[in-house]
């Protein structure tokens, strides 16, 4: 057990630095916008949609309606259905934290637990599920220390947002060095640049990714590639 806590702290530690500051952020957003600590650390809890978070607090505060927002989150979270289908099967295999599983599979959880899945062999259930945990923890944890920063000290969020992009790249990084079949990355990076470039940074990401997906797909399928071990 012990040796498994440290691998999932180890593999998760990238997350921790992106998911902290924004947790910090989330917070102050929160307490600026009127809510209470506890509404914050609830929603980090239970909702765990990152982004769709800091969306929410505005939403909120405009007077929407709950049955619009949860309509809002569902289509902007609704991408984790093309990668999330990947690890259904897996999921279902480990029992009880099936549910937990589906709940906490945020884009960057997603993206350890590959390098995982590809590296640990049957070990791979026990540490997939605690770095899952790991991040989700580290999400709630930075709320809670945003909450007690929030009244107590001048925070200026301006360009926080960018830690989410260094730690997507960070992941990314890691991931190329650890397999010798990039034609998965390429593939997502070619089609998430055409889409930005095409249709803006607020409409590119999910046309992107089924794009993505399809071109795997079809390479997957494609007996030449296939044969030289390629696995989408």
């Amino acid at each position: 057990m012990k040796s498994t806590i440290q691998y999932a702290v180890k593999k998760s530690i990238p997350v921790f630095f992106g998911y902290i500051f924004l947790g910090i952020a989330f917070a102050i957003t929160m307490c600026d916008a009127g809510f209470g600590a506890g509404w914050s650390i609830l929603s980090s809890i239970i909702i765990y949609a990152g982004s769709m978070q800091f969306a929410m607090v505005g939403l909120l505060s405009s007077g929407t309606g709950l049955g619009t927002i949860a309509v809002m989150t569902l289509l902007i979270n609704s991408r984790h259905l093309f990668y999330g289908l990947s690890f259904v099967e897996k999921f279902k295999k480990m029992g009880k934290c099936y549910p937990y599983m589906v709940f906490s599979l945020t884009d960057e959880t997603y993206s350890v637990l590959c390098s995982v899945n590809q590296t640990e062999g049957a070990n791979a259930p026990k540490y997939m599920f605690w770095i899952a945990l790991f991040d989700h923890t580290y999400w709630v944890l930075g709320t809670i220390i945003g909450t007690i920063l929030g009244k107590a000290l001048p925070f200026d969020t301006a360009g926080i947002e960018f830690t989410m992009t260094a730690l997507f790249v960070t992941i990314f990084i890691d991931q190329w060095r650890s397999t010798q079949n990039h034609i998965p990355a390429v593939t997502a990076v070619i089609s998430g640049v055409l889409y930005l470039i095409l249709l803006g940074p607020d409409r590119f990401l999910l046309p992107a990714i089924c794009t993505a997906v399809c071109i795997l797909l079809l390479v997957r399928n494609n007996k030449s590639i296939s044969g030289m071990g390629f696995e989408a």
